[in-house]
């Protein structure tokens, strides 16, 4: 049966004889140009553009040596693989024709099967190469609509956000006032009513301030820097401070920090969610130990430490999961399953990494990695 033609073949040769060789051995599985010296075949060339092309080296007025180099000069024309026929048999010109851009040479005689092998080889390869670039044409303009998606989901979560947190601020100074008004009422049901109402307000307020960095992370380009971490730890605590109050904890801080590559606004928040869990969850008067140590391959690791009751391996597998898979969560809460994603997030960005190390009923290491300076 014969093969349908897909490629295109430009024979360069001013001997007769050899192009109508080549024409009839080729012609039933290729389309076929021909050009009977080097000027003729550049303005072949700029007509229609051949998969291929086999030229002769020894012509009259250009020869294929020259004819190559200019193809290989212009842009537009440095993609098509040429394939050198001469009778020349020395290293030196076997050289040239690689020099100036060929990638490959038949001896004449030619032999017809070894042409054809040789053609089919180099057009498997060029056709291979057309399918990459036009894959890749289209991996560039899918990521430029992901790209522009995102800010556009960026710029509208911004929006969400903002009349979202209006009201929840107006909710605050409401309740602030009220809760003074309460406070020496003898009945203090109420006032336990509306504090709990402040509570649920508060973790919307947390679930907002979520959707405002998981926004920024995604869209914002930020400059590594080198955080003052003794200011970082402190505002971290300052967030931190009613639930210190509430669970009459102790945090335990370290007077000096190494110096490592980061952004103080995600480290921020990086430690303000570690605090937060082990003051919930270590215990009775928790104490949180927090502190630093040298690691492999000049990484320091950031750690927080608490007492309390640790996790089960099932809950340890579910504690630091991709976003995508916070909604699957079932052996913790969704709410912390969401602040650990959005943790190993900010960390991966600086160029780090996070963990854990839990025992049940001895507490655990909660930590995230930065590499150093210098």
């Amino acid at each position: 049966m014969m093969k349908s033609k897909q490629n295109t073949i430009l024979i360069v040769d001013d001997e007769p004889v050899n192009l109508s060789l080549l024409m009839s051995y080729l012609e039933d599985q290729y389309y076929m140009q021909v050009a009977k010296d080097g000027e003729e075949a550049l303005i072949e060339i700029n007509n229609l553009r051949p998969d291929i092309i086999l030229m002769d080296v020894m012509m009259p007025k250009l020869n294929g040596f020259e004819t190559c180099r200019r193809l290989k000069a212009n842009l537009e024309t440095s993609d098509i693989p040429v394939i050198f026929m001469t009778s020349l048999n020395n290293t030196e010109d076997k050289v040239k024709a690689f020099e100036v851009g060929a990638i490959d040479y038949i001896t004449k005689p030619i032999q017809n099967k070894e042409a054809l092998a040789r053609i089919n080889a180099h057009l498997t390869v060029r056709n291979l190469q057309k399918i990459l670039k036009q894959q890749s044409a289209a991996l560039e303009q899918k990521n430029r609509e992901l790209q522009e998606q995102n800010l556009e989901l960026g710029a509208y979560a911004q929006i969400v956000v903002s009349d979202l947190k209006k009201p929840l601020v107006r909710q605050a100074g409401f309740a602030n006032v009220l809760i003074k008004e309460l406070a020496n009422l003898p009945n203090q049901e109420p006032l336990g009513f509306l504090q709990e109402i402040e509570e649920s307000r508060q973790k919307m307020v947390d679930v907002v301030d979520d959707m405002v960095l998981l926004a920024n992370v995604r869209t914002k380009e930020v400059v590594m820097e080198a955080p003052d971490m003794v200011t970082v730890i402190a505002q971290a605590r300052h967030q931190v401070s009613s639930l210190v109050k509430k669970s009459h904890g102790k945090i335990i801080v370290p007077a000096t920090w190494p110096i490592v590559w980061g952004y103080s606004p995600w480290l921020e928040k990086v430690w303000e969610i570690y605090i937060s869990h082990a003051l919930e969850y270590g215990g009775t008067e928790p104490k949180v130990e927090l502190g630093a140590t040298p690691v492999e391959n000049d990484y320091i690791s950031f750690w927080v430490r608490d007492y309390g009751t640790g996790f089960t391996s099932e809950q340890k597998n579910e504690l630091f999961v991709p976003l995508s898979q916070v909604g699957q969560v079932n052996t913790i809460e969704k709410s912390y399953a969401l602040k650990l994603a959005i943790v190993q997030l900010l960390i991966k960005k600086c160029g780090g990494q996070v963990g854990v190390e839990t025992f049940i009923g001895r507490g655990s290491t909660f930590y995230f990695t930065l590499p150093t300076i210098g």
